[in-house]
């Protein structure tokens, strides 16, 4: 089992900046995959971001490619997303998910575990 728990979100002006964290704890932390998806109010769980359990191979929706970028700190067992150049159509509830190692990417059904969620709130 692997435990997530996202913090950091919080309301920012369009433009501006936030980091949002994924705390894990429970079973080793750096043998897994970890995602970042939102999900907006009427609209679907989207993928935003991935990175490997190693940390060398990233990914990126086009939406957020250039603005948004996803890291880890395996000793900390945390997870990061940086968001910057934020907009009102990245507001959403932000969900980090972990997957075993040749596992994860784009697709949510690869993810075995799920944090609760931060919102974030981009005003215009």
């Amino acid at each position: 089992q692997v435990q997530l728990v996202e913090s950091g979100g919080g309301l920012v002006q369009a433009g501006g900046s936030l980091r949002v964290s994924c705390a894990a704890s429970g079973r080793t932390f750096s043998s897994y995959n970890v995602g970042w998806f939102r999900q907006a109010p009427g609209k679907e769980r989207e993928f935003v971001a991935s990175i490997s359990w190693s940390g060398y191979n990233t990914g990126y929706a086009d939406s957020v490619k250039g603005r948004f970028t996803i890291s880890r700190d395996n000793a900390k067992n945390t997870a990061y997303l940086q968001m910057n150049s934020l907009k009102p159509e990245d507001t959403a509830v932000y969900y980090c998910a972990a997957a075993p190692s040749l596992m994860g990417g784009s697709y949510s059904s690869q993810y075995a575990y799920w944090g609760q969620g931060t919102q974030v709130t981009v005003s215009s």
